[in-house]
């Protein structure tokens, strides 16, 4: 039988990766990696970087596959994040199938943690239903960029007996959120934190969290927001990409 472990390699920083996922590291025989364009060549140098740290033998090797990328524009974003998943779950289906002999183990590394915005563990499920591939998969926790967030910026995600709503930008450009005190907004490609009425709601920003490049900034929005938008806009044509999080919390 095959072994897939789908592992969590944290927000960026190598040292945030925990003990259970260093043994799994040291399990796996075949690393699969999405390629997902030469601006994003970081993502996949950490990886490895990861690998070459933490794995004692090496009787290991790399299958790159170039990862599908979601249609843009005026389309359905529900469509378009389900065509992007089935593209994907082909690709893994075929990493699977062509790459990992019977008795080996394959292993996923997903920034952050595999249970929070990544789709990984629904594609494995979805081949396991559709009777594509045959095997079996075990899910290794990680440090996500919202635990991230809080311990750079030294603050607690919630407040005593208050709740936390974890959401998208997109979903907060639209008002689509709920009453909770503390707000962590992830995938904000519009600056959505603009359009928060109350400009005395304070912002707790990061980007590019744990890794050399990281970026922070808080404050209240009245006083915060353009220069979050501005290093935002500034770093993201540096790099060619960016991954941000922040909370937002009312006053």
């Amino acid at each position: 039988m095959k072994k897939i472990l789908v592992i969590g390699i944290g927000a960026g920083n190598p040292d945030y990766i925990t003990l259970q996922a260093v043994k799994a590291l040291n399990r796996v025989d075949v690393f699969f990696l999405m390629d997902k364009g030469q601006s994003k060549d970081k993502l996949i140098d950490l990886r490895r970087d990861i690998c070459e740290r933490y794995i004692s033998h090496h009787d290991y090797r790399f299958v790159e596959a170039a990862s599908p990328e979601r249609e843009r524009g005026d389309v359905d974003y529900t469509s378009s994040v389900d065509d992007l998943n089935l593209a994907k779950q082909r690709t893994f289906e075929r990493l699977i199938n062509e790459q990992l002999a019977d008795g080996q183990c394959g292993g996923f590394l997903v920034w952050g943690d595999p249970a929070l915005y990544d789709s990984t563990l629904r594609i494995l499920q979805a081949i396991l239903a559709s009777g594509a591939c045959t095997f079996e998969f075990e899910v290794i926790p990680g440090i996500t960029s919202v635990q991230a967030l809080a311990a750079r910026h030294k603050v607690t995600l919630n407040q005593i007996g208050r709740s936390v709503e974890i959401t998208t930008g997109r979903r907060l450009a639209a008002g689509q959120v709920s009453d909770a005190d503390s707000l962590v907004v992830m995938l904000d490609a519009q600056d959505a934190y603009q359009q928060v009425a109350d400009q005395e709601t304070q912002i707790y920003w990061g980007a590019y969290l744990g890794t050399p490049d990281e970026i922070l900034i808080s404050g209240k929005l009245k006083d915060v927001a353009d220069e979050i938008e501005r290093v935002r806009k500034n770093a993201r044509m540096a790099n060619g990409w960016i991954m941000d999080t922040y909370l937002l919390r009312k006053p």
